[in-house]
């Protein structure tokens, strides 16, 4: 992206100044470096979301922002009900709810690695991975409904984990307004075996160790030491959500037109918020929420069967659980007033800072964790927000690295078993449903975590706490 676009207000924030039929302007947080390296369709689709009506204070795109559809992939924008707002399919994204969730396992790093390669395996063999992978749990379409509405409470109410679990997700496991009826049969037939499983592209399971500590307080919080074990669990609503993006896209085109509603390119579909159509999507989109925060604690439960089989003195509990595709109706401050807005975050991930009532107890002196994950075989991080973030994005940070070269032409340079073997040199076992799915995701193919995870810190977006480096990795 060429810099001479952008007006900089800081060494980690630029603004792209709002002129014509932009509503607000753009607000960009990376370093230079990473802007640089940005395709120019960022700049491009964060104007074009500036333009759409009722957006409050700023089009938003965090450090790992690349080209997606309709919005950035890391685009966050907030729309006020009371004055037009909209909501847009291409504002969560087609993977609902796509998140990540880290969790304790009572073990350091020496306990582990004598037995790592057994526990990838069993890992391996339990939790479905890959395209159009199903799980053993078989439901009805009655039953799959109580999952749209019940989110990880469904899972835990089935035994697949404990109460205090709910304590440690968003939303405590369920994103209220979720209506089934909103939900198409097509999107119920295509989920209704895949409650459990992984799925594929950059979806993961890994076992990680902390390495650095930078905020000893939030670490404490957080219950993290040095050497401490975490699997970290990267995963979305499967083929539920992607069903009702591509349902909803229809709608919302429709809707567009019936509205009037000024639009820069087709991908920026949407309605306004107090419609019959947009009620409709917002009802569906948290089913969607709904059916990844259950997938993930099945996912839990699974982690803590394979365990108790291989290292039974573990104490499997979540540190937390993060979406980063999603719209929610939060609180927030516009020009002094408390409002109730629909903050759209994809490929964004929440960050609230201290105080806020929504946080479980034990964190709330501190912040919420931002779990940010690496590509394959590098470092990731878990952060905590801050209130300077609140103010400046909504209390939002960045997800992960984000991609800096398309899947098609990380297939042309990488092959398998090159991959896997550098990864085992350095002490990283690898398992992959996929050798197209693996070379897909090769490390090179993404940002460079460290500079993106910087750049969120030093833009007061969110503060380090710790380092993880991993020690094995499932992809699909």
């Amino acid at each position: 992206m060429e810099l001479k676009s952008l007006v900089k207000i800081s060494e980690y924030e630029w603004e792209i100044p709002q002129k014509g039929s932009m509503r607000v302007p753009g607000r960009i947080f990376a370093s230079k470096k990473l802007i640089e390296e940005m395709d120019e369709k960022v700049r491009e689709q964060v104007t074009n979301v500036a333009c759409l009506p009722g957006i409050v204070r700023a089009s938003i795109a965090m450090p790992d922002a690349h080209w997606g559809y309709g919005f950035p992939i890391g685009g966050v924008a907030a729309f006020d009900p009371d004055d037009e707002g909209i909501i847009s399919v291409g504002g969560v994204g087609y993977d609902i709810s796509c998140g990540v969730r880290s969790l304790r396992t009572g073990l350091k790093r020496e306990e582990v690695e004598p037995v790592l390669e057994e526990l990838i395996d069993e890992l391996f063999h339990t939790i479905p991975a890959g395209v159009g992978s199903e799980g053993k749990i078989k439901l009805s379409v009655s039953q799959l409904d109580e999952v749209l509405v019940g989110g990880a409470r469904w899972a835990v109410a089935k035994g697949y984990g404990f109460p205090e679990d709910l304590e440690y997700i968003e939303e405590k496991g369920c994103l209220p307004g979720a209506d089934p009826k909103c939900v198409s049969i097509e999107a119920k037939k295509r989920q209704h075996r895949q409650v459990g499983t992984l799925g594929s592209g950059n979806h993961y399971l890994e076992i990680q160790y902390v390495a650095e500590i930078y905020h000893p307080e939030a670490a404490e919080a957080f219950g993290l030491e040095l050497g401490d074990v975490v699997v970290s669990i990267h995963c979305g609503s499967r083929a539920l959500g992607h069903q009702i993006a591509t349902d909803y896209l229809k709608v919302l085109a429709k809707a567009s037109k019936k509205y009037g509603i000024p639009i820069k390119e087709r991908e920026l579909v949407c309605a306004p918020i107090r419609s019959p159509e947009g009620e409709q999507y917002y009802r569906a989109m948290a089913c969607g929420v709904n059916c990844a925060l259950a997938n993930r604690q099945v996912i839990t439960h699974l982690v803590r069967e394979v365990f108790a089989e291989v290292l039974p003195q573990a104490r499997i509990s979540l540190i937390y659980d993060v979406s980063h595709n999603t719209c929610k109706i939060e609180e927030h401050e516009v020009n002094g007033k408390m409002k109730k807005l629909y903050v759209h975050r994809k490929g964004a991930t929440r960050a609230w800072g201290p105080g806020r009532r929504e946080l479980p107890e034990r964190y709330r002196h501190v912040g919420q964790p931002v779990i940010i994950g690496g590509s394959m075989g590098t470092a990731s991080y878990i952060l905590v927000g801050t209130k300077e973030g609140e103010e400046k994005a909504f209390g939002s940070a960045c997800h992960g690295a984000g991609r800096t070269m398309s899947r098609h032409q990380a297939l042309k340079r990488w092959r398998a078993d090159k991959i896997i073997a550098e990864l085992r040199k350095r002490g990283i076992i690898v398992r992959a449903k996929s050798k197209r799915g693996l070379v897909e995701e090769a490390p090179e193919a993404y940002k460079n975590v460290i500079e993106v995870v910087e750049a969120a810190h030093r833009a007061g977006l969110a503060r380090k706490v710790v380092k993880l480096l991993p020690m094995g990795c499932i992809k699909g």
